[in-house]
């Protein structure tokens, strides 16, 4: 059996791209390589690393006209990997450097988490392997 293939992207669906584009910009420190309209929908891609954030935008009014839940089907969260664990003390430090509310990192065996959530509420987190 072949090894099972890397992620290439994540897509979340956003209600104002006013408020989260330039808020995911801040936080990923680059501008979107794609903003297209595609006509059902637009969206708007970052470059992740190897992987691709994709935010989507649909005309009109979302179906539920609610915030975004991690218990309801769908989405749980989009993780980002970091090295190790100092390198998720220094994204804290960014993070309260931006502005942007998050909880303190939790340590687990199979590694070390920072949670945070983007403008809809959508749950974010860096995440660390295990000390070695």
């Amino acid at each position: 059996m072949s090894t099972f293939p890397g992620l290439t992207h994540v897509a979340i669906t956003i209600s104002d791209p006013s408020d989260s584009v330039p808020w995911y910009t801040r936080l990923i420190g680059a501008e979107p390589v794609l903003d297209e309209d595609t006509g059902p929908f637009r969206h708007i891609v970052y470059a992740v690393g190897d992987s691709l954030l994709g935010l989507h935008v649909f005309p009109g009014v979302m179906p539920d006209n609610g915030r975004f839940h991690p218990y309801r089907r769908g989405l749980d969260h989009v993780a980002f990997g970091v090295q190790n664990r100092a390198e998720l003390e220094k994204w804290q430090r960014r993070l309260d450097e931006l502005g942007i509310e998050h909880g303190e990192i939790i340590d687990a065996p199979y590694g070390s988490g920072l949670s945070f959530k983007d403008p809809d509420g959508i749950a974010l987190e860096f995440f660390a392997p295990p000390r070695s």
